[in-house]
C-alpha cells in the first residue's frame, strides 16, 4: 500500500505542503487534507471582497480542481493518537470519524485574537474569512441605507459612524478600503448630502503597521488622514455596547460598528493535541519536525517556528511564512521516503505590500519603498502571482470595477449570529479542551 500523507488544514501552510508534495509524491504516496473547506482562502484580497470590488469566489481556490490528487476530508480535527498514528475528526453533520497515517503536516492555522474586554465578544465582528467579509459589505451599506431613512441626527452620526480596532496589516487595510466605499455609498443618497461619515482607527502600538517598515507606516498613515479617517494611537477599547464603545481614554463614541482586527492566535485544536507548545504555537525545530516524533511536522501559524535570522526568536503569523514552510515541510516529508534531502527553514523577507484602495498602496520590494500608483501596480501583480487559481477572473473584477459604477446591493444573506467574533464554536472549543 502507499505510505499516506495527512494535512491538517488548507490555509496557506496546508495548500502549499499539499501542492508540494502533490508534485514530488507523484504516484508514490497518498496526500489527504483534512480541512473544514473544500477551498483554499487567499485571505490578503478579503478587504476587496468586503467592498464589493470582488465577488467572494474569486478567492476562493476550489481544492478538488486546483489539487486533483488529493484527497479531501471534509471536518474539523479534535485530536490525535501519536501512538497508533491516528486523526480523529468530525465532519459537517457531526459524525466521528478517523484516519490513519504515515506522516502527518499539522498547519491548523489561526482564528481571530480574543481580549478580555466587556462586549467586544458580543458586540464586535471579525475579519477571518469569507462570511465576515460579506457581512462587513453588506452591513455598511445597510448602515446608510438606515442613516438615509433617518430624521434623527444623533442616529444618523452613530449609523455613520465605523470603528476598527488594531492597526496591523488587517485593520489597516479594512479602514483604508472602507472609507472608500461608505464616502461611495454616500455620494449615491442625496439625503446624506451634507452626513459626516467617520471611520477610526485605533490600535495600542504607537503606530501604523507596527510591525512593517517605517516608510510603509508613514505611507499608510498619511493616506489614511488625506481621507478623513481618525487616526488614535496608543488608544483602544474599554468596553462595547449596543449603543456604542467607550474607549480607554473615557471617551464614548456612538456606533453600530465595530470591526475586531487586533491580531490572531493559534487555532484551540492545538492546544488539545497533548504536544508541547509556545504561547499557543506547535514546537518545532528547525526542519518543521515536532521533537520526539519524527513522523510529525507543523507550520503556519499553528507552529513556533524557529527564526534563524533572529536567534532566540520564532516566526511571526504571516502569509509569507506559512506558505514558504509549507513548502518546506512538504520536502522535508518527501526527504523522510528518500525522495531529496532535508532542510532547516530559512526566510529572507523580501518585502510587504499593503493595498490601501483606489489608487493607493504601499510596498517595498527587495526593500525598495514604494508609493502611490507604482506601490499599486506591484501589490496587485504580487498578489495575482501569489494566488494559486482564479487570477483572470480577479483581474477581470479590477478591471470592471475601474470601468463600470461599483454595485452595492445589500444582499442581507448572513445575519449577525452567524459571524460571532469567536471563530471556534462553543462545541469545538470544548471538544479542544
Amino acid at each position: 500500500m502507499k505510505p499516506r500523507i495527512v494535512i491538517i488544514g488548507a490555509g496557506f501552510a496546508g495548500y502549499h505542503a499539499a501542492k508540494t508534495l502533490c508534485r514530488l509524491a507523484g504516484d508514490r504516496a497518498e496526500v489527504v487534507v483534512v480541512n473544514t473547506t473544500d477551498y483554499f482562502l487567499y485571505v490578503p484580497l478579503l478587504p476587496e471582497v468586503a467592498t464589493g470590488i470582488l465577488e467572494p469566489r474569486r478567492i476562493t481556490v476550489s481544492i478538488a480542481d486546483s489539487l486533483p490528487n488529493v484527497r479531501l476530508v471534509l471536518g474539523e480535527v479534535d485530536g490525535l493518537d501519536l501512538d497508533n498514528r491516528k486523526v480523529r475528526y468530525a465532519d459537517p453533520a457531526d459524525r466521528r470519524g478517523e484516519i490513519e497515517y504515515d506522516r502527518l503536516i499539522i498547519a491548523a492555522g489561526s482564528v481571530n485574537k480574543l481580549l478580555p474586554i466587556p462586549g467586544v465578544a458580543e458586540h464586535a465582528r471579525g475579519f477571518r474569512g469569507i462570511p465576515e467579509a460579506v457581512f462587513l459589505r453588506d452591513h455598511l451599506t445597510q448602515q446608510l441605507e438606515l442613516a438615509d431613512a433617518s430624521n434623527d441626527q444623533a442616529e444618523r452620526d452613530s449609523l455613520c459612524t465605523f470603528v476598527v480596532v488594531g492597526a496591523g496589516y488587517t485593520g489597516t487595510e479594512v479602514a483604508a478600503h472602507g472609507v472608500l466605499y461608505t464616502d461611495l455609498l454616500k455620494k449615491r443618497r442625496p439625503r446624506l448630502r451634507h452626513q459626516r461619515i467617520r471611520w477610526m482607527l485605533l490600535d495600542v502600538a504607537d503606530r501604523v503597521l507596527p510591525e512593517l517598515d517605517l516608510r510603509l507606516s508613514r505611507t499608510a498613515d498619511k493616506v489614511l488622514r488625506q481621507r478623513d479617517v481618525d487616526v488614535r494611537m496608543r488608544l483602544s477599547v474599554e468596553e462595547a455596547t449596543m449603543d456604542g464603545v467607550r474607549l480607554t481614554n473615557k471617551e464614548f463614541v456612538p456606533t453600530q460598528t465595530l470591526v475586531w482586527c487586533v491580531g490572531v492566535r493559534p487555532d484551540p485544536m492545538v492546544d488539545g493535541l497533548g504536544l508541547k507548545t509556545e504561547k499557543g504555537r506547535l514546537v518545532v525545530d528547525e526542519y518543521l519536525n515536532v521533537p520526539g516524533h519524527p513522523d510529525v511536522f507543523a507550520c503556519g501559524d499553528a507552529a513556533a517556528v524557529p527564526d534563524l535570522t533572529r536567534p532566540g526568536e520564532v516566526t511571526p503569523m504571516t502569509a509569507q511564512h506559512a506558505e514558504r514552510q509549507g513548502r518546506q515541510a512538504a520536502r522535508n516529508v518527501a526527504a523522510t521516503f528518500g525522495k531529496g534531502e532535508r532542510k532547516r527553514y530559512v526566510h529572507k523577507d523580501l518585502g510587504f505590500v499593503v493595498d490601501l484602495g483606489g489608487k493607493q498602496a504601499a510596498a517595498n520590494p527587495l526593500q525598495i519603498p514604494l508609493a502611490g500608483l507604482p506601490a499599486k501596480v506591484v501589490t496587485r501583480g504580487y498578489h495575482l502571482l501569489s494566488m494559486p487559481g482564479n487570477r483572470a477572473r480577479t483581474a477581470s473584477d479590477w478591471l470592471f470595477d475601474a470601468a463600470l459604477a461599483r454595485q452595492t446591493t445589500n444582499l442581507a444573506v448572513i445575519p449577525a449570529v452567524d459571524v460571532p467574533l469567536e471563530t471556534a464554536s462553543p462545541e469545538r472549543t470544548r471538544r479542544h479542551q
